[in-house]
């Protein structure tokens, strides 16, 4: 059962946030991205079930028990042992579960630097049945319900809201919604008494 919180635990995210004790899982990668390297190697690389990410050039880098500041460091030190003074960015990438009412649920990869409203509009946007206000992270066995419309606002990172690996994102549904269809069902058992009424009489 989980455990909800609410908005006002961003900060649990803050303190919880990439700068400290970031960790990459299985599944996630980095984005590496060079601005004066003809060699093609910019690009997406992914972490294997045994903890490695194949790096071009350089080879494996061994991910797992790593904060993510200190394989972001390695993978430049080892870049910067290659070429001469490489201008090399390094972003982490998670692998977002993005489930409730958008039109595509689903995984995507997100870095830190990018936003909430992104990721919806990767996922094809809400559904008409949505609710718009908030959205609920739910990590491990706990549910923090975040105000969107403060984040959108603000254009707040996922840096910013403190993602880690393993988040899930959740997209409520309407208690309209749910009134709605209970209004019908209410409704529908209404008519199939009154016609059982007819044929018992």
């Amino acid at each position: 059962m989980f455990v909800r919180n609410y908005s006002v635990l961003i900060l649990f995210f803050l303190i919880g946030g990439i700068s400290i004790a970031q960790k990459l899982n299985p599944g996630d990668g980095v984005r590496l991205t060079f601005l004066n390297i003809t060699d093609e190697i910019s690009g997406d690389y992914f972490i294997q079930q045994d903890g490695n990410i194949q790096l071009p050039y350089v080879g494996l880098v061994f991910t797992h028990n790593k904060d993510y500041l200190l394989i972001r460091d390695e993978i430049i030190l080892r870049y910067d042992s290659l070429y001469r003074a490489p201008q090399l960015t390094v972003q982490p990438l998670y692998r977002i579960n993005v489930l409730g009412e958008v039109r595509v649920p689903g995984f995507y990869y997100v870095t830190d630097v990018e936003r909430i409203s992104g990721l919806l509009a990767l996922a094809g946007g809400l559904t008409a049945d949505a609710v718009t206000d908030e959205i609920i992270i739910v990590r491990d066995d706990r549910e923090i319900t975040v105000n969107t419309k403060s984040i959108f606002e603000k254009g707040d990172t996922f840096s910013d809201l403190g993602l880690r690996s393993g988040d899930r994102i959740f997209v409520p549904r309407s208690w309209w919604v749910d009134a709605r269809n209970a209004a019908v069902i209410v409704s529908a058992i209404a008519v199939v008494v009154t016609i059982v009424g007819l044929f018992v009489r």
